[in-house]
């Protein structure tokens, strides 16, 4: 882990939606420490700051991607790099996914909206490993069918059940409508052997991980990905304190168990 921003080049811009974009990095020199799954970076954009972004891939030769929405200074300056153009990375931060404690049991994947990205390295770890997971499943949901990120990529897995809805259809869509948690009757999953892995705006993160634990999910094997406004990354600023915990070194990945008890307190 680094606390000073290395720099990495953009060798790949691909746009995912009308405002999110995914830069593929390359380290201009030495690369960074390994990133696990569900670990996040502090992204700079040089003479405007940084924001926290979790990866969407890591590559062998220390190169990352990260999917950036547009919605403040520091993120549309990032969107709006271009190939060539260097950005400062500094980390790996926060805690991972845990695939691994999976081994054996299905696994129930759940998405909202640009949450696909931090997903994104799990469900390709899953899959690289077929005779190490039972099913795996993909719940994707997203405001319209412009909003969805990766849809052809998604489309292309070889899951168990891979579905998709969206809550504002388009003329052509055909998918299904509504939130993500109504296609969970679908999905292909022993409840007490499933371990359900969630990313996206937190009230979706709030009704996924009820649906499953009343499906039968036990609540320490449904991991979520809390978002909070980290600033230093370090566990000093406190801006990204939720009760107890200091996310950008407890979380971002936490356990529904203690998860549930600290979202339920308005405001906290």
């Amino acid at each position: 882990m680094t606390t000073v921003p290395v720099p990495h080049r953009v060798v790949a811009r691909r746009t995912e939606t009308a405002d999110t974009v995914t830069l593929c990095l390359e380290p201009v020199a030495a690369a960074l420490p390994d990133f696990a799954p569900g670990q996040f970076a502090m992204v700079h954009s040089f003479g405007r700051g940084e924001i926290p972004v979790s990866v969407s891939s890591v590559q062998a030769t220390g190169g990352l991607a990260h999917t950036v929405r547009s919605v403040g200074a520091v993120s549309e300056g990032l969107c709006a790099t271009r190939v060539g153009d260097v950005v400062g990375i500094r980390g790996p931060y926060g805690n991972s996914w845990e695939l691994r404690r999976a081994r054996g049991s299905d696994v129930l994947i759940v998405a909202g909206g640009i949450g696909l990205a931090p997903l994104r390295p799990l469900v390709l770890g899953a899959l690289a490993e077929p005779e190490a997971y039972r099913r795996v499943n993909v719940l994707v949901g997203a405001r319209t069918p412009d909003d969805l990120i990766g849809r052809r990529e998604v489309e292309s897995w070889p899951t168990a059940f891979t579905g998709m809805t969206v809550d504002q259809p388009a003329p052509g869509w055909r998918g299904d409508v509504g939130v993500v948690t109504q296609l969970l009757g679908r999905a292909l999953f022993d409840p007490g052997s499933t371990w359900a892995f969630v990313c996206g705006p937190e009230p979706m993160i709030r009704a996924a991980a009820r649906e499953l634990v009343q499906r039968g999910v036990p609540h320490d094997r449904v991991r979520v990905s809390l978002e909070r406004n980290m600033r230093c990354a370090t566990g000093h600023c406190g801006h990204c304190q939720l009760g107890p915990l200091l996310l950008c070194q407890a979380g971002p990945v936490v356990t529904w168990a203690q998860a549930e008890p600290l979202l339920s307190v308005r405001e906290l």
